[in-house]
This record gives structure tokens, sequence and C-alpha cells, in this order.
């Protein structure tokens, strides 16, 4: 190991550092450095939050729903220390500075979408939850690309909280409040009304199955699970569409489903039972419409599916992993929809990037839409065998530097410690 960082923490980070530790030691470096130079004092302290892959139960978990999800090797690292302030300043490489003063607290209207938001919606929830917050300073690097679909905001939500637990309240906070904290922020303050998995998967870190069928008090479990030793390599494609303006197309499909919900006198679809569903079909259908009916009958298998692909990992069935995944896969393009945006001819970037995947991998392997859909990417698990010719062929159809080997990161929001 090369500097003086603790390889523990390292390793729990980026577990393939030792085949890159120049690369790792480059950017925490240059966070080092650009902490320096912004703030003219060193940084003390070093944090890291990864992005995640949703890898079952796609549009589930803001129904209250189950999933099957994992943080990746791609992350936001963050050089940090106290300041004498009250104010949070966020200097991320490649976008400036945000300042936040911990004595207005209150929602901003004009800061809908921005990564203000998010800092002041971190803040106020765990000052409501009686803490007692101080400035500080933090530069960021990151190559969780925003709008990629690896989900850069859940990431910077997480960061932000990890920092603010570390070096102000004693680190009582747990992973799962930290994500309960960055949901709240990115749903009351950022206006998105995203499920609480991104922010999960981000905390906790490895690979979780999640149930939310109490979302105050969802149930994590890990899973012991190496796609590499089963003979896969997960791949993220990014399409080359950007999704980060497409909040309205994603709320209205928690939107819908509860429509459907409600029919049935629930608030979500997670208490609806499927034979209900399809007894009353028609029924719903003529009240909700047909989209809303289609989307509600996708959660209600797709749900489900999430249950058995872990069930699958778990028995070391990865062939039935493989044929739940791409099952799906045609669920998100046919039912849920969230394929391409309704009514867009010229831009199908996401279902082009699927029928590109279908034909590199020859039917091997599995694909489906990735993350919220509509624009940024799609998920592969592709044998080790095919890997340098699949990246090959899909960069050739969707650009260079599109297709993303990734690792499954053991670590969620962590400190990274030097010794």
């Amino acid at each position: 190991m090369k500097q003086n960082w603790n390889k523990e923490s390292l390793l729990a980070a980026y577990p393939r550092f030792e085949a890159q530790p120049d690369f790792y030691l480059g950017r925490m470096a240059d966070a080092e450095k650009g902490f320096a130079d912004t703030f003219g004092k060193e940084a003390e302290r070093f944090f890291s939050a990864p992005g995640r892959t949703e890898i079952g139960g796609n549009h589930t978990d803001h129904q209250h729903g189950c999933v099957l999800a994992a943080a990746v090797d791609l992350d936001i690292f963050g050089a940090a220390a106290k300041n004498d302030s009250r104010i949070i300043r966020i200097f991320s490489e490649g976008y400036g500075m945000e300042e936040i003063s911990l004595d207005d607290l209150e929602v901003k209207k004009e800061e809908i979408n921005t990564t203000a938001s998010l800092i002041r919606g971190v803040a106020s929830k765990i000052t409501q939850m009686g803490y007692t917050l101080g400035g500080l300073d933090m530069y960021t690097v990151s190559n969780v690309l925003k709008g990629s679909g690896i989900s850069s905001s859940a990431a910077y939500e997480v960061l932000v909280g990890t920092v603010i637990n570390a070096l102000y309240c004693e680190n009582k906070l747990t992973p799962v409040e930290i994500a309960q904290i960055g949901q709240y922020a990115e749903n009351v303050y950022f206006g998105k009304m995203s499920g609480l998995m991104d922010q999960t998967a981000s905390s906790v870190g490895g690979v979780v199955a999640i149930d939310f069928r109490d979302n105050a008090n969802p149930v994590v479990r890990k899973l012991d699970f190496d796609f590499t030793k089963a003979g896969y390599a997960l791949c993220i494609i990014d399409s080359g569409a950007d999704h980060a303006d497409l909040s309205d197309e994603y709320s209205a499909i928690p939107m819908e489903m509860r429509q459907v919900a409600a029919h049935f006198g629930k608030k979500v679809l997670r208490e609806v039972a499927l034979a209900d569903f399809l007894t009353d079909m028609a029924a719903v259908r003529e009240k909700a419409g047909d989209r809303a009916t289609l989307r509600a009958y996708h959660f209600l298998k797709d749900n489900q599916r999430a249950i058995d692909e872990a069930a699958a990992l778990e028995a070391g069935d990865f062939d039935k992993f493989l044929s739940l995944v791409k099952e799906s896969g045609y669920s998100s393009f046919m039912y849920l929809q969230n394929v391409y945006v309704s009514g867009s001819v010229q831009h199908q970037e996401v279902a082009y990037t699927l029928a590109a995947c279908e034909a590199a991998l020859a039917g091997k392997g599995a694909y489906r839409v990735h993350g919220g859909g509509f624009a940024g990417t799609i998920q592969a698990f592709v044998p080790q065998e095919m890997l340098a010719g699949f990246v090959e062929q899909m960069e050739k159809a969707v650009g260079k530097g599109r297709c993303h080997v990734l690792s499954i990161r053991p670590a969620g929001g962590t400190e990274l410690m030097k010794v």
C-alpha cells in the first residue's frame, strides 16, 4: 500500500484498489489539494459514499415493496473539516461551491432540483432529530456521473449525512437512518418523490435485499454473493440520454400506482393482493386508466420477482436469477413503460441500447432497464468469457466509454482512515 491510508477501509470502499492504486490515490490526493486550495487549510477527515445499482424490483420501493440492490465501486469522495461558522460549504469539482446557513433550513422553492436543496434537507432533518450541528467545509470529487442511473443524488445525500454524523452526531445515526434522512431531503427539498432504495443501497453497502413494508423500519438483509465467482460481470451501459430533468415522468409512476391502490381502499400497492387486483382489473382500468392499471400489474409481479431473485442468489441458482432479471426487464418495458418518454419518436436511447445489448449477448446472460428509466442506463450480466467482446460491441453501438464494468462495494457510506 502506498501513502498512509488504512488498508482495510480502502479495500472496503474500493475493491479494485490493489489493481489500480494510482487511480484511487490520485483522485484522493486531488481532493486533498482541492480542499487546501479552496479553504486555505488542511482537510482533517475523509469520506466516501457509493453509487448504487438496482438489481431487482423496478419502481417497487415507493409502494413499500421489496428490492434487491447493491453498492458499486463508483463513489463521491470528500475531504472535510469542521469550521467555526454556522455555514456548510461544499465545493464539488466540476460544479462549484454550495453554501448553506444552518440558521435557515426552511424549504426554498428556488432550490428545487438543486444540490443546495439536498444539503439543506439533510441538515434540516438531522436537526429535527435533536442533534446540534455546526459548520463544515468539504471538497468532493465524483465518478458517479450525474444522470447516469447509478443515483448520484442518493450518493451525495448519503455522503453529506455520513460526514455530519461523524463530525457532529458521534456516529449515532445508523446507515438506515442516514438513508431515510437522504430520502427526506430528496422528497421534501429537492422535489423528487423517490423511494428509499437508492439511499439504503448507498448507505448500507454490499448486496442487500430490502423489504419496505414498514417504510419507517425497513428490513435490510445483506447477501453474501459475488457475481464474479458465478462467472459473470456486472455492466452498466450509459444510453447517452440524460434523465436529470424528468422528475415529472418519475413522479407519475408512484402517483398512478397510488390511484390503483386507492381503488382498493389502500395507500400503496404493497397492501393489495395480486388475486384481488386480477379479479377487479376491469374496474381498476375504468377508474384509473390503462397505463395506471398496467403499472400496477408490473408492481405486483415485480415485487415478487425481487423476493425470488434474492432467494435464487442465496440458493446459488444463478440461472434462475438470470431468468427473473430478463422477466423484470420485459415487464418494465411493456407494463411499467419507463423505457422512453411517451410521444418521443426521435429519442429512444434506452430502447435502442436494450436492442444493442440483446444482439451483443446473443441469448446469454441477462439485461434490463436500470433504475428510474426513461433515460440513463441499462444493466447487463455478462459471462466473463464474453466480456471483452461485449464491451467492444456495446461501445461501438452507443459510444466510447459508455459501457462500465463495475464491482460490488462492501462498504456503504464510510469514513476512510489514515494511519
